[in-house]
């Protein structure tokens, strides 16, 4: 557990001497503001309008942005080491890839779950202050469920970025696919599955696209939080399954948990199989 530890400390200082908890912080604090305040610019109303509407302007930019902070974050974590020269020496101590890999994985959900705290957590003490007719409990409790859930979001991303580095024979190389895989689940999914609701009426059964959406995590995500309020069934484009889903909101905190573990468990067994 020591081990683990360490190598958890040396990431988050790491973090910390990179600026990594500053600049995300900042990031999400502003545009949470920024969204919180402006986000109905667009039909004539400037300051905010409620709780629900924040949260889910928040949860579609945080879909796009979380994913991308924690592969930026995490994708060299293996492949950095070994160009480094560091991993060859880090596997001459009494350390398991998995003790290794656990212990990267403290760090860095350290850093996103510290950051997110910091940004968004500003944002709703900012709202709880200079509204005056705000709800006070709807307020922190909405936030509260959007933050931990972004949070696992980001964590997911971070077991799919140790995946990626696992692999990866270069770090340019796990950039790349780094980047393919956030295309792939923020944006690349969602489209071929309108395209499959769309060219394939009539060949799929009704009930089984909605399942569909459980195979992405940032769908998993935006549906925890477009439920739990009035007006959530209001969901655009390939969300709007999701009012056809017949799970309870645990269940999708369950999968978004299983999402983390399972990211976590191809990591580990792709770094073993890895040539020191």
């Amino acid at each position: 557990m020591n081990a683990i530890w360490n190598i958890a400390r040396k990431e988050f200082s790491d973090g910390l001497r990179n600026r990594w908890i500053l600049a995300i912080s900042l990031l999400f604090a502003v545009l949470a503001a920024g969204i919180a305040w402006l986000g109905a610019a667009a039909s004539g109303q400037v300051g905010f309008t409620s709780v629900p509407a924040t949260i889910a302007s928040l949860a579609s930019l945080a879909t796009f942005l979380m994913p991308l902070i924690a592969l930026l974050l995490a994708y060299d974590a293996i492949v950095g080491e070994e160009e480094g020269g560091t991993l060859m020496l880090l596997l001459t101590y009494p350390l398991g890839r998995g003790q290794i890999l656990l212990g990267k994985f403290v760090g860095h959900g350290l850093i996103l779950a510290l950051a997110t705290l910091i940004g968004f957590g500003a944002a709703a003490l900012a709202i709880a202050v200079l509204v005056d007719d705000v709800e006070r409990g709807l307020l922190f409790w909405a936030f509260g469920r959007f933050m931990l859930s972004s949070t696992l979001l980001g964590w997911v991303f971070l077991g799919l970025a140790y995946v990626i580095s696992s692999k990866a024979g270069e770090k340019s190389t796990a950039a790349g696919l780094a980047l393919g895989v956030w295309f792939l689940f923020v944006l690349v999914f969602d489209l071929s599955l309108l395209g499959l609701l769309v060219l394939g009426e009539g060949r799929f059964s009704p009930d089984l696209l909605p399942w569909l959406l459980l195979l992405n995590p940032a769908d998993v995500y935006r549906l925890i939080n477009l439920s739990g309020f009035e007006g959530s069934g209001t969901a655009m484009g390939v969300l709007s399954l999701g009012s056809d889903l017949p799970v309870p909101g645990g269940a999708l905190w369950l999968c978004l948990l299983g999402w983390v573990g399972g990211a976590l468990a191809i990591a580990y067994l792709v770094f073993r199989g890895r040539a020191a």
